[in-house]
């Protein structure tokens, strides 16, 4: 008897979606947990509330809002409030002027993004980003655009260049960037930036009247947490840039506020009212008394300058130490190398070590081979750049210290040096 049904079960995107590495090696971490091991987790973008809590004046307004009965639906561009302390925290922050109406407040940043890449990528619109670059290649795969992919290198760390981006502008519709960057704790110097932003305003010049413009996606959640290097954005290089350039930020990493869903949009009216219709459909809202809360914090400045440089303090000191940490056993003659963190949770680390024999005689032929033997000899948990869309050869990796103990990363050194002792070439 013939079935009724056809081989094809799901939809060509559902059946052609690639799953989160991440998560995945995430969930082999916790298994590992779960029987017993000890592992070092630098795997996840996230914060242990343990180690690294919310703001307690965040804290207390949202226990105040939900005991005020704060818990109908909010409006659909996000509470008035809210948006108008946006617009007044960046302006006093960034110089940036943006009215509460350009403004859309979602659950976190990820709504946001997806919602800007369905209201300006049509299926077969090139998209041009660099990688390593956090979900780009995913919300390419979900619009059915053109993947324009820079591959990075770490002499420029890890950030795309003018005169790599610029052969792949012509017939582009969208340019995403993220400084600080996901995954590499990097930020984009001055002349780096401007370089690009340029070229990004002269395409959008002889484009006029003729065809959709040239857009920046500007990424920019982690901006608040920078180790003595400035942060630039496009719109403040070159102004005229506003009409092309839509911002993603968040109180998620600024303010180790990860569960808490905060997150806003900035840019152009015509692009925030449509992604604003998207984002009501889903209904990928912010709860209304998270948002009441994030507004009275926002206006305070103090609580929020405490937090910032706490917070700061803190992360730049596990990254710093790890970093040293690094230092140390490359000068050692061991085949690993670090970039300086310069900014957010992040540090970018290198093991060379394919080709090299373990004490069980197994060659450590691929990435997966070094990520597998670090956490069994190590104990340590990282996520390599291929999980980032990068070359699957990489030998670089992220390492996220938003669950790291200070007083772990001694021993953890120690460890990951007795294991790079036993490879023998």
């Amino acid at each position: 008897m013939q079935s009724e049904f056809t081989n094809k079960r799901l939809s060509t995107l559902a059946e052609t979606l690639i799953p989160s590495e991440i998560i995945k090696l995430g969930n082999e971490i916790s298994e590992r947990v779960r029987q017993g091991q000890k592992i070092f987790n630098f795997t996840i973008g996230d914060f242990d509330p343990q180690i690294f809590p919310i703001p307690q004046v965040l804290e207390d307004e949202i226990i105040k809002a939900y005991k005020a009965h704060r818990t109908n639906y909010p409006p659909a561009n996000g509470m008035a409030e809210l948006r108008n302390a946006v617009s007044a925290f960046i302006k006093d922050r960034l110089e940036l002027d943006y009215s509460p109406n350009n403004i859309l407040i979602s659950g976190g940043g990820r709504p946001l993004i997806y919602a800007a890449y369905r209201t300006i990528c049509d299926k077969g619109d090139k998209i041009i980003y660099p990688v390593p670059s956090w979900n780009n290649n995913h919300y390419t795969h979900f619009v059915e655009g053109e993947h324009i992919c820079i591959e990075t290198k770490a002499e420029n760390n890890f950030l795309p260049t003018a005169e790599e981006l610029i052969p792949q502008f012509s017939d582009a519709t969208l340019l995403a960037l993220c400084s600080p960057l996901n995954p590499t704790g990097t930020l984009f110097a001055k002349d780096q930036l401007d370089a690009i932003c340029k070229a990004v305003v002269e395409e959008n010049e002889k484009r006029k009247g003729r065809k959709k413009p040239l857009f920046i996606l500007y990424d920019h959640i982690y901006w608040t947490l920078t180790y003595g290097e400035n942060h630039y954005n496009p719109v403040s290089l070159y102004p005229e840039l506003k009409d092309y350039t839509l911002f993603i930020d968040g109180i998620s990493k600024s303010f180790s506020a990860t569960g808490v869903r905060v997150g806003w949009a900035m840019g152009p009216s015509d692009i925030i009212d449509k992604m604003k219709g998207i984002l009501g459909h889903i209904g990928a809202w912010s709860p209304m008394a998270e948002q009441i809360a994030t507004a009275a914090f926002l206006n305070n400045r103090e609580a929020v300058d405490e937090h910032l440089s706490s917070l700061g303090k803190a992360l730049h000191t596990r990254l710093h130490n790890i970093y040293q940490g690094f230092m140390r056993l490359k000068q050692a003659g061991y085949p690993v190398d670090a970039i300086e963190p310069k900014a957010s949770m992040y540090l970018t680390i290198r093991f060379k070590l394919k080709g090299l024999r373990t004490a069980d005689g197994k060659i450590l032929d691929s990435t997966e081979d070094m990520t597998a033997y670090l956490l069994d000899k190590a104990s340590l948990a990282i996520v390599p750049f291929a999980a980032f869309g990068a070359d699957k050869t990489s030998e670089w990796y992220r390492l996220s210290v938003g669950t790291c103990k200070v007083e772990e990363i001694e021993g953890m050194l120690e460890g990951l040096e007795k294991a790079l002792k036993e490879l023998k070439s």
